[in-house]
C-alpha cells in the first residue's frame, strides 16, 4: 500500500503546498486523502481526484474534510513537521477547503456545491499527451457567501475604525470593482491583509496603510511600466499576501488607472 508522501511540493500547484498524499485517516476513519495541502492564505486544503466524470468525488471530499476539521491537532503536526512551526501557528482553520479535480462535472454538482455550506472548488481537467495537463475551474463554493456585491465582513481596518472615510469608501469601491471581475471571485480575511482569489490568490489588499489603500497584484512588474508612487516591484522586498505588483491607491481616480492591472491579475 502507498505510504504517505513526505515531501512538500517545492512549486505550489493551485495556490497549495502540499504536504502529503494518500493520506491515512486511521483505522476508525478508514480513508486515505488523495492530497492534503495548505493554500497562500494558511488554509488547509483537501485535495481529491477522480478520472473521468465520478459524482462520488465531492461526497467523498466532504467526508475527508469533516475529518480534517475533527483533526486539527494532527494536521497542525504535520504542517510544523514539514513547513515549521511559524507556518504551524498560522493554519486559517475558519477557512478549509475542498478542490475536487475531475474530467467533468454535471450541472447537479455544480448546483450541489453551491448549496452546502462549504469552501468548494470544481476543477475539471484536459490531458493532452506528453506530460501536458490543463487545469479550469468550473465553479467556486464559500462558506458563508452573502449576495454578490455584498462584502462577507468588514475588513480588519474597517471594523475597528481604523481607516478614515475617504480611505474606507475606496477600500469599499475596490471590493465592488474586485468581485464584479466574476461570480467565482471570493475573499479571505487574514490579520495582515484580505486576499481576493479564484482557485488563487490574485489581489491583497493591506489592512496596515491609513491614509491610502495599498494592493499587491500577481503581475509581473515586467510587464508594467513602472509609475514612481503608484506602482512598485516587491518581488524582492518582504511584504504581506500574494503578488510582486505593489498599487498604491490614494483617489478614484488612482482605482480607475489600477483597474487594468486588477483585470490583467
Amino acid at each position: 500500500m502507498t505510504e504517505p508522501v513526505t515531501r512538500t511540493c517545492t512549486r505550489p500547484m493551485l495556490g497549495v503546498r502540499f504536504l502529503a498524499s494518500e493520506y491515512s485517516t486511521g483505522p476508525v476513519h478508514g480513508g486515505r486523502i488523495d492530497s492534503l495541502g495548505i493554500d497562500e492564505n494558511g488554509s488547509p486544503v483537501v485535495v481529491e481526484y477522480k478520472r473521468g466524470r465520478d459524482a462520488g468525488v465531492i461526497t467523498q471530499g466532504l467526508f475527508y474534510l469533516a475529518w480534517l476539521t475533527d483533526h486539527r491537532a494532527e494536521f497542525q503536526h504535520l504542517v510544523r513537521e514539514r513547513l515549521g512551526a511559524d507556518s504551524a501557528g498560522q493554519v486559517l482553520w475558519s477557512s478549509p477547503r475542498l478542490i475536487c479535480i475531475a474530467e467533468s462535472f454535471t450541472r447537479y454538482d455544480v448546483h450541489a456545491v453551491r448549496e452546502i455550506r462549504r469552501t468548494i472548488d470544481l476543477v475539471s481537467y484536459n490531458y493532452f499527451g506528453s506530460g501536458l495537463l490543463a487545469l479550469e475551474p468550473v465553479a467556486k463554493a464559500t462558506a458563508g457567501v452573502l449576495a454578490k456585491g455584498r462584502r462577507n465582513r468588514p475588513s480588519q481596518g474597517e471594523s475597528t475604525g481604523q481607516h478614515g472615510t475617504g480611505t474606507t469608501d475606496l477600500r469599499s469601491a475596490l471590493d465592488e470593482l474586485v468581485r464584479g471581475l466574476g461570480d467565482d471571485v471570493s475573499s479571505v480575511d487574514r490579520k495582515q491583509y484580505r486576499a481576493y482569489r479564484r482557485l488563487r490568490n490574485f489581489a491583497c489588499v493591506s489592512h496596515a496603510h491609513q491614509q491610502e489603500v495599498v494592493v499587491t497584484l500577481r503581475v509581473s512588474p515586467k510587464d508594467i511600466d513602472l509609475v514612481p508612487g503608484f506602482t512598485r516591484d516587491v518581488s524582492t522586498v518582504g511584504h504581506h499576501g500574494t503578488g510582486d505588483l505593489e498599487v498604491r491607491l490614494r483617489t478614484e481616480r488612482d482605482l480607475r488607472r489600477a483597474e487594468p492591472m486588477l483585470r490583467l491579475s
